[in-house]
């Protein structure tokens, strides 16, 4: 019979506390409980390893002793029975394996019979509760999508999920709905579902927070002489009084047409609107012979 080395199955140093052995195992067991893996004889056997590793470690007595007698496991019983010995003899209690719950012997190794017994185990293998696993997904939304609160409904292996989707949600957001994950197993909770937004890059619109940006076109004779621009926001088309003399890069701010302030009812960051000034084309002779005039009076 081989040495079985403990630690090394649950992936833990020989200075691990108790709480890193329980998270190790919770770990190996969830992935390779018989459950998830029916027909997978390596998980199976990977599964009792694990199990009786946990057997071990995670006992006080069963830990000492282990790391007592390591690798003279073999004499590990005669070591214990002079112990007693001399224990009884003075009166002591001896060592008592204490009430266990059993996995059923079949379920350990040689190693762990001969050091433990087949009545040390603790059994719990099956009973066990396992947290369902945590499903992730992806969501792609136009920016006019995220900009109104709205319901979608998804479909999550195999299971159509109706959510909410708030107003304002941010590019590369992650939300958590909790129990919409994996089943857990021997009535263990649900996991989780983590959806993450991407939100897809506008023709019009660019985003910074709840702020938005716009470039427009601006005719020159508006921007020379003043007068009204018709722009789109993603509330609908508006009127701006243009100045006169307005130059070319001018910015305005319209506030309270942005974007939607997320989880934040009716708060609305700014939109920036850029006037690009058009240079006419396809001037007629009388166009050109005006601007001809103008420049000579500018002169």
């Amino acid at each position: 019979m081989e040495f079985v080395d403990y630690y090394q199955i649950l992936g833990v140093g020989k200075n691990a506390s108790t709480d890193d052995i329980k998270k190790a195992y919770r770990k190996l067991a969830r992935k390779h409980h018989p459950d998830l893996n029916p027909n997978d004889q390596e998980a199976h056997k990977r599964f009792q390893q694990i199990n009786e590793a946990n057997e071990v470690l995670s006992d006080p007595e069963k830990r000492k002793k282990y790391d007592q007698y390591g690798k003279d496991w073999q004499h590990a019983e005669q070591f214990e029975q002079a112990r007693q010995q001399q224990q009884y003899a003075g009166g002591g209690r001896g060592f008592q394996g204490g009430s266990y719950e059993g996995f059923g012997g079949g379920d350990f190794s040689e190693f762990f019979e001969s050091m433990f017994g087949s009545g040390g185990a603790r059994g719990r293998s099956r009973q066990t509760r396992f947290r369902g696993q945590d499903f992730e997904a992806e969501l792609h939304l136009s920016l006019r999508e995220a900009y109104t609160t709205h319901q979608r409904t998804l479909t999550i292996n195999g299971k159509q999920i109706r959510i909410t989707i708030p107003a304002g949600v941010e590019n590369g957001q992650r939300i958590r709905l909790k129990g919409h994950g994996e089943q857990g197993v021997n009535g263990g909770p649900a996991g989780d579902l983590y959806i993450t937004f991407q939100i897809n890059d506008d023709p019009v619109f660019k985003r910074s927070g709840s702020d938005l940006f716009a470039t427009i076109d601006l005719d020159l004779y508006t921007a020379v002489l003043g007068g009204e621009a018709t722009i789109d926001t993603l509330s609908g088309k508006i009127k701006l009084k243009v100045a006169p003399e307005t130059q070319n890069g001018t910015k305005v701010r319209l506030k309270g047409k942005g974007f939607p302030v997320y989880k934040q009812e009716g708060q609305h960051g700014s939109l920036y609107i850029t006037y690009q000034i058009k240079i006419p084309t396809g001037l007629s002779e009388r166009e050109r012979e005006l601007f001809t005039e103008l420049s000579k009076l500018k002169k």
